[in-house]
């Protein structure tokens, strides 16, 4: 008998101490058992802000449990992506995570206080972000080459906008004219909204946006699509050529965005979201097509492998434009 007490008090022991150890395997069983936080590092209807309501919403249904977005603005997209950061690692808080804030931060703030490539471990890239140049009504501009020409003759003068410093608008606008030779005055907003009434109003020559926040003036007529910053065509605009096929290679730019979660996240939990994802891409596809993107199907042994070999790429490239933002 004392033999078989002792047993059962060692049992109950330890199902306490695995329900009530953080990150404990019943504590990993039961996830998610509360609200699961999306930190999304951009404004409202930004393209982070569209795929982490997108995927709040699927992932909501399919466990049962709240998944719900926090939008924490500020430094480009660095302030909500360091809260993320130091975070708990138990799977309650996320990070809507893309080139911006994982890739072009390392080489824009020299004091981060942590490295994004170690401080978050990729649970899967979903959303393919391209972005589309566009150009005013007013300028009469209608191919790159015509940006090209006119950027030269107006000596640095025609005006280029981008939706802030260090966003994907800024770096690949100042990636074109490195590759074209041109100098264009670049004009930074808080954010996409605000630009395009100066865009529409001819205020601004040309931006490069998000295309699924520039399909919608291109489709209507208001601006003028200039050309794609990708190595195809996107489904959702089969008529919209890209920059190679205007002329303009280099810029043929396949930008992800997916979910990240705080190092040392119990590897479970990693599990469940990426296998949750992975079975509700049938219904993310269509929704993510429709938002102006293309879904990625990218499986979750080769999502490290991605993520480290385009923060290779572009880490450098960025560095190389000299832009800092501390």
């Amino acid at each position: 008998m004392p033999k078989l007490r002792a047993a059962l008090m060692l049992l109950a022991f330890s199902v306490l101490f695995l329900a009530l150890a953080p990150g404990g395997a019943m504590a990993q069983a039961s996830y998610p058992d509360r609200v699961v936080k999306i930190v999304v590092p951009a404004p409202a209807s930004s393209g982070f802000d569209v795929v982490g309501r997108i995927l709040a919403d699927v992932l909501a249904r399919r466990t049962g449990q709240g998944f719900v977005i926090e939008n924490r603005t500020g430094a480009g997209t660095l302030v909500g992506t360091q809260s993320a950061a130091e975070a708990a690692p138990d799977g309650y808080t996320l990070l809507i995570g893309g080139w911006s804030n994982i890739i072009f931060n390392a080489g824009l703030y020299k004091n981060q206080r942590n490295d994004p490539i170690k401080a978050f471990v990729p649970v899967a890239l979903v959303f393919d972000l391209s972005y589309s140049m566009v150009a005013s009504k007013q300028s009469g501009l209608t191919t790159p080459q015509q940006v090209i020409e006119a950027a030269k003759a107006a000596h640095g003068k025609l005006t280029l906008a981008n939706a802030g410093h260090g966003t994907g608008h800024h770096i690949f606008g100042r990636a074109f004219q490195r590759i074209t030779g041109v100098q264009m005055q670049e004009v930074p907003y808080r954010g996409s909204a605000p630009a395009w009434p100066d865009v529409l109003s001819g205020r601004i020559d040309v931006f490069i946006d998000t295309t699924p926040g520039a399909q919608p003036y291109i489709q209507s007529g208001q601006v003028n699509g200039i050309g794609l910053l990708a190595p195809r065509r996107r489904v959702s605009a089969p008529d919209f050529p890209t920059m190679a096929e205007r002329g303009v290679s280099g810029l043929d730019v396949e930008s992800w965005v997916g979910v990240f979660a705080p190092a040392g996240t119990p590897p479970a939990i990693v599990a469940r979201l990426q296998k949750e994802i992975e079975a509700a891409m049938p219904e993310l596809t269509p929704r993510f097509i429709a938002a102006g993107g293309e879904p990625l199907s990218i499986p979750a042994d080769k999502v490290q492998a991605q993520v480290l070999a385009d923060h290779a790429k572009w880490l450098p490239i960025v560095r190389g434009m000299n832009i800092t933002l501390d």
